[in-house]
C-alpha cells in the first residue's frame, strides 16, 4: 500500500520523511521496511539486530505477525534488544519487555537466547551495567558490528518511537544524559515520566546504528515533530532532534503528527 501525502529526501543527512494518511498504512509499509532489511542483513552479515522501543511503537509492528511477513523473514538471524527499558519485573505492565512480549515476541518464532531483556533484579544502575556488558560480548562474538567512526555498537535497525515532549529512549528534554558521550548504557532514578527508574541507550549508541526509523503518530506529537522537521522559530532543542545515524533515518509519520508540515 502506498503512502500518501509528502515523502521528502535529504541526501546530505540521509533523512526521509514519509506521511501516510492512517496508521494502517504506517503499519503496512513499516513492516516491509523492516522486512526488506531482514533479509538484507540476514544475507550479508548472518544476523540481523533489531532494538525497539516501548510506547505505541509496538502497536505499529503488528503487521510483522501477520501474512506474508511472519512466513517469509528469516526470524532466527533476528536478535532484539531495548533501546530503554524500566527497571521493573517482566510481568509488570510498565515492562517495555511485557510490552514487545506481548504484542510481538510472542507470535513470531525468534529464539528465546537471541531475545536480551535486562536484569530487573538489579537497581537501574546495575542493571544499566549489566546491560553494556551484554552488548560488549554481543559486539566481542561478532553478533552485533562495530562503528568504525565512534567505535561504539553498530545496531543494524533502531525502532524508536518519541514522547510528546520531544524524548527518545529514556532521554528527556534538559536532562544531563543528553550529553552522555562515554557509556554505552546509562540509567536514570529521576525519569520525569513514571516509573522513574530505567536503563537507556545512550546518544553515541543510538547514532551509530545503520538504520533508524522513527515512528510518530497523533496530534499530539504535531508541534514537536514540526519544530524537529521544519527548524522552527522554537529555540529548544528536543531530545529527538539529537537523532542522527551514521546511516539511514526515515520518520514514519501518520498525518495527524505530520499536520502542522
Amino acid at each position: 500500500m502506498a503512502s500518501s501525502g509528502i515523502t521528502t529526501v535529504d541526501q546530505n543527512n540521509r533523512k526521509v520523511v514519509e506521511v501516510f494518511v492512517t496508521e494502517e498504512e504506517l503499519a503496512v509499509s513499516l513492516a516491509k521496511y523492516t522486512a526488506d532489511l531482514s533479509d538484507k542483513f540476514a544475507k550479508e552479515r548472518g544476523s540481523f539486530t533489531v532494538v525497539v522501543s516501548g510506547g505505541s511503537l509496538i502497536k505499529s509492528l503488528r503487521k510483522l505477525v501477520e501474512a506474508p511477513y511472519v512466513d517469509s523473514i528469516d526470524w532466527s538471524k533476528w536478535h532484539v534488544c531495548w533501546v530503554d527499558e524500566r527497571v521493573v519485573p517482566k510481568d509488570h505492565p510498565d515492562s517495555n519487555y511485557k510490552l514487545a512480549f506481548d504484542g510481538f515476541l510472542s507470535k513470531v518464532p525468534i529464539p528465546s537466547g537471541n531475545v536480551y531483556a535486562i536484569n530487573d533484579a538489579l537497581s537501574a544502575e546495575g542493571a544499566a551495567d549489566d546491560y553494556e556488558t551484554c552488548l560488549k560480548h554481543l559486539v566481542h562474538t561478532g553478533v552485533i558490528n562495530k562503528s568504525s567512526v565512534s567505535g561504539f555498537p553498530k545496531f543494524d535497525l533502531m525502532l524508536v518511537g518519541m514522547g510528546p515532549d520531544g524524548h527518545v529512549a529514556s532521554l528527556f528534554p534538559g536532562h544531563p544524559l543528553l550529553k552522555e558521550n562515554q557509556k554505552w548504557v546509562t540509567h536514570i532514578t529521576d525519569s520525569p515520566k513514571p516509573p522513574p527508574g530505567r536503563i537507556t541507550f545512550t546518544f553515541p549508541v543510538i547514532n551509530s546504528s545503520s538504520y533508524i526509523a522513527l515512528v510518530v503518530c497523533g496530534a499530539g506529537k504535531a508541534s514537536v515533530v514540526q519544530t524537529a522537521l521544519r527548524k522552527s522559530q522554537n529555540s529548544d532543542v528536543f531530545p529527538v532532534q539529537m537523532v542522527s545515524p551514521e546511516g539511514e533515518l526515515k520518520w514514519f509519520l501518520d498525518k495527524d503528527a505530520a499536520s502542522k508540515l
